[in-house]
């Protein structure tokens, strides 16, 4: 294989796996395990190559040193895994509606690290998709593909990420990160949020998404259409929408949900009022 086509694979890969690198060799009638470390060895010790983790590898583009480059942390998480989908607060940073930065990459995954590795200061986490969604094998429910540096990847669409992280606040962020993040966005499927918040079939986290919709009512012109099905599946006891918060929460009996004070005053919104 000519020098010039191996360059050719780097150019097109950023980020790229040992299965993938294994995979351009093997087109290439030149698949060998000793072929390829002699490659990886090679590009390394030239400096156009950086290892992220064992079997995983970025590339260092010319005129720029390896030991400072900065290799985009999106397309990382992107090849964590074959099934890899950034989700949670990192589909958020994707989408560019990110309340707050994280100094981690959250990705969805049936093959899930027991460990979360570093690099470059920043933590990669797989997280499992949730089992009911397994179950009724729709876990590709509201996952959309997108380029970036010309390489395909998966990511929550945003309908699917806001339910994710009323979900799971602990990968998404608590009421404030969450409304914040939303509220420049200026609509939403919401067809497409009702039904993947009741394919999740937990009645708190839907009762969170009505209890979220009804406030936003106005904005993304949420009829009762929408609100119907969650309301049928809401909690028959009230909920805490907020466990993991010690704080004063008022019950919302149309979702009956006990919703933070701070979250039904939306208090951050004080906060943040310039001063006269």
């Amino acid at each position: 294989m000519p020098v010039r086509d191996f360059q050719s694979f780097l150019t097109r890969h950023p980020v790229f796996t040992v299965s993938e690198i294994d995979g351009y060799l093997g087109a290439w009638g030149g698949l060998r395990s000793d072929r390829r470390k002699r490659l990886l060895a090679y590009h390394k010790a030239r400096g156009n190559l950086v290892a992220v983790r064992s079997g995983l590898y970025a590339v260092v583009p010319p005129g720029f040193n390896a030991d400072s480059f900065v290799v985009d942390s999106f397309l990382i998480a992107a090849r964590l895994t074959p099934d890899s989908v950034l989700a949670y607060h990192t589909a958020l940073e994707f989408h560019g509606v990110a309340q707050s930065t994280w100094r981690e990459r959250i990705v969805v995954s049936s093959h899930v690290a027991t460990r979360p590795i570093r690099f470059q200061g920043i933590t990669y986490r797989t997280a499992a998709p949730p089992g009911e969604l397994v179950e009724e094998r729709l876990t590709d429910l509201g996952i959309v593909r997108t380029e970036r540096m010309g390489v395909m990847l998966r990511v929550t669409g945003r309908e699917r990420t806001l339910v994710d992280v009323l979900d799971r606040s602990r990968l998404g962020g608590d009421w404030e990160e969450v409304w914040r993040s939303f509220e420049g966005v200026p609509y939403l499927d919401l067809d497409l949020v009702v039904r993947y918040a009741l394919a999740l079939n937990n009645a708190t986290t839907i009762a969170r998404v009505g209890y979220f919709l009804t406030a936003k009512k106005t904005e993304w012109m949420v009829d009762e259409r929408c609100l119907e099905p969650l309301r049928a599946n809401r909690p028959r006891r009230p909920h805490y929408a907020q466990r993991d918060r010690r704080e004063s929460a008022r019950l919302v009996a149309e979702w009956n949900i006990l919703v933070p004070e701070s979250a039904l005053t939306r208090s951050w919104e004080e906060e943040n009022e310039p001063l006269a």
